[in-house]
């Protein structure tokens, strides 16, 4: 009797351990649309593999029906990129927060960028630390009063996406904690990309920065404050799609189709496929007031993976090399015998 296979629902990905996150936390909403995710995406469980380093974030794998390994503070960078060079057929993710993975984490982020593993970094910022209780992170906007800067932070903060690209990046993306739909199909496009996908998740802290994030996510006037980009069409936006992007000179600026002659045909139009940065550059540092704030597929440029490169390497010097075994290893160069 032929046995029907069971189709794999977001509810196979969940743990029998409940969230440990405040009510209200975004982490809730990103949790979820990760298991829709990959769901979707037909993952086995145990094919899959989430690796976090310190922060609220990175409670994740516990909540996560396949392996898990939560690591140390700013290094599972370094971890992610082991496991997947130690097993290619696992697919891994990284859960990481603005301070993991930007302040004590920066030097590991930028370097797994760098060398193009191919893992997916889900980057969760809410512009503040949350579990050591509420200090300003490297996100943190310039006069922004914390625990630790009681007079305003004189700091002037990172950009992911600047980081990101500026580390020779290949993939970046940016979705907000509540928009379920636009996270799951940017999840779902990071997972497929080969090599290290980075996406930026903009996140509120309910507990000690509310609203961070409001003047752009609030559902009032989100449609006019941020635009989805993706590949292929035109740069339109607004909650009557009568704003977009042209390029003016060498600056972006914003449109009203209809105004001054100005017709859809006039927008640009995204291609994250491009290797040259300058484009995806502009797209990433657009801030409110002056531009919408970019979200979707911003980057996906395709490249050499570490990785792949590596099992090459290992595969093209096996088939040359002498040495098939330990003794063999241990007989190797100048050896010395001790009496």
């Amino acid at each position: 009797m032929e046995i029907e296979e069971k189709k794999l629902t977001y509810l196979d990905y969940k743990s029998n351990q409940n969230p440990r996150w405040c009510p209200g936390c975004g982490d809730h909403a990103i949790l979820n649309s990760v298991q829709k995710a990959i769901a979707e995406l037909e993952l086995i469980p145990h094919e899959v593999a989430f690796i976090s380093g310190i922060g609220c974030s990175s409670r994740f794998t516990y909540y996560m029906n396949t392996y898990g390994f939560h690591t140390i503070h700013g290094r599972a960078f370094a971890i992610a990129s082991g496991v997947k060079s130690a097993n290619p057929r696992l697919k891994v993710w990284q859960i990481t927060g603005d301070g993991d993975a930007l302040a004590i984490g920066g030097n590991h982020f930028i370097h797994c960028i760098r060398r193009n593993v191919d893992i997916t970094i889900l980057l969760f910022n809410n512009q503040i630390y949350g579990l050591t209780k509420g200090q300003y992170s490297p996100t943190s906007k310039k006069g922004f009063i914390s625990k630790t800067s009681p007079f305003g932070t004189i700091e002037h903060p990172f950009r992911p996406g600047d980081l990101t690209i500026g580390a020779r990046g290949h993939f970046f993306a940016r979705t907000i904690d509540k928009e379920l739909k636009i996270s799951v199909d940017v999840f779902k496009e990071a997972a497929l990309h080969e090599g290290t996908s980075v996406v930026e998740v903009l996140q509120n802290c309910v507990i000690y920065n509310d609203k961070v994030h409001d003047e752009i996510t609030d559902k009032n006037f989100r449609e006019d404050r941020t635009i989805y980009l993706e590949h292929g069409k035109p740069m339109i936006f607004g909650r009557e799609r009568n704003k977009g992007l042209i390029l003016n000179g060498l600056h972006l600026e914003v449109v009203t189709i209809g105004e001054n002659g100005i017709t859809e045909k006039d927008l640009l139009i995204h291609d994250a496929t491009i290797e040259d940065t300058a484009m995806h550059l502009k797209l990433v540092g657009m801030e409110y007031p002056q531009y919408p704030v970019a979200i979707g597929v911003i980057r996906k440029v395709e490249a050499p993976v570490y990785d792949q490169a590596l099992e090459a390497q290992i595969d093209a010097v096996q088939k040359i090399t002498n040495i098939k075994t330990f003794h063999d290893l241990a007989k190797e160069g100048d050896v010395w015998e001790v009496k």
